[in-house]
């Protein structure tokens, strides 16, 4: 995985197991590869893997079964889904239209390019 600079690293991973969840490649219920696993997958410290497992446990999204590892928790898709959109709207629109209106642009000036 390349990694942005302008990011956390956890950060990062968590966007990744979130994408993962959204794409429907993880599951309701499907186990997640450990903390050392990812790390050395990823080729991060296991701390910063972590990291981003606790901010996911916190989250709701997932969940971990004592002595067997991490899973993905119900109704992880739902919470991931209205997390990122809250995200889009409060971080990433505010920029979209400041560049709309400096470029002097519509939405249906976009429309256009789909």
């Amino acid at each position: 995985m390349d990694f942005n600079k302008n990011k956390p690293i956890y950060l990062q991973i968590v966007d990744l197991i979130y994408e993962k969840i959204l794409s429907g490649e993880f599951h309701e219920g499907d186990r997640i590869l450990s903390v050392r696993e990812l790390g050395i997958e990823l080729g991060v410290n296991p701390n910063t893997v972590m990291r981003s497992f606790e901010l996911m446990q916190r989250n709701g999204v997932i969940a971990t079964k004592r002595g067997i590892g991490f899973y993905i928790c119900e109704n992880a898709k739902q919470i991931v889904l209205n997390e990122q959109k809250k995200d889009f709207i409060e971080n990433e629109l505010p920029a979209f239209f400041k560049k709309l209106e400096l470029y002097g642009m519509t939405i249906e000036d976009i429309k256009k390019y789909k």
